[in-house]
């Protein structure tokens, strides 16, 4: 250390320790708030949300992808759920974090868009469906991931 300044490699930690849970946050919010959509769907918050069950999911599933055939657009509700248990499963252990964070940008970008073209630019917004999508892009550039199966995994 010279004049007062610390090594870079100390100073990279240093940084590094101080997102280490506002990354964690990250992890976990983003995957709460897709697993509480998943549970919607299946009916786990009642009636009084968004859809309260499966048909209702898929009706509004129609809506989002009319340009596709009604196969087409039942068989992408199966599979965007089945990402929406995936990618937070992923996120919460922190197992394969950057491809998890780059998927769950991608569906959430592609949701907002869908939601954006079927319903207008306010529907999106109200479901904040831009910031998970930004911070699932944010989470996935992040140099290192703290509290994860990664971390243990890098270590050995």
């Amino acid at each position: 250390m010279q004049n007062g300044t610390l090594p870079y490699h100390k100073i990279k930690k240093i940084r590094i320790m101080k997102n280490q849970f506002q990354q964690l946050f990250l992890r976990i919010a983003i995957s709460v708030t897709m697993l509480s959509a998943v549970a919607d769907r299946f009916g786990f918050w009642g009636d009084n949300s968004s859809w309260g069950n499966w048909k209702n999911f898929e009706v509004y599933t129609l809506k989002l992808t009319y340009f596709l055939p009604e196969i087409l657009s039942i068989f992408s509700a199966y599979i965007a759920t089945f990402l929406e248990i995936l990618f937070p499963v992923m996120l919460i252990l922190g197992y394969k974090t950057r491809i998890a964070s780059y998927g769950s940008g991608i569906l959430l970008l592609v949701f907002a868009v869908s939601m954006a073209v079927a319903l207008g630019a306010k529907a999106p917004l109200d479901y904040s469906v831009w910031i998970g999508s930004a911070g699932a892009f944010l989470l996935a550039v992040q140099q290192e991931y703290s509290y994860s199966i990664d971390s243990m995994l890098q270590k050995k």
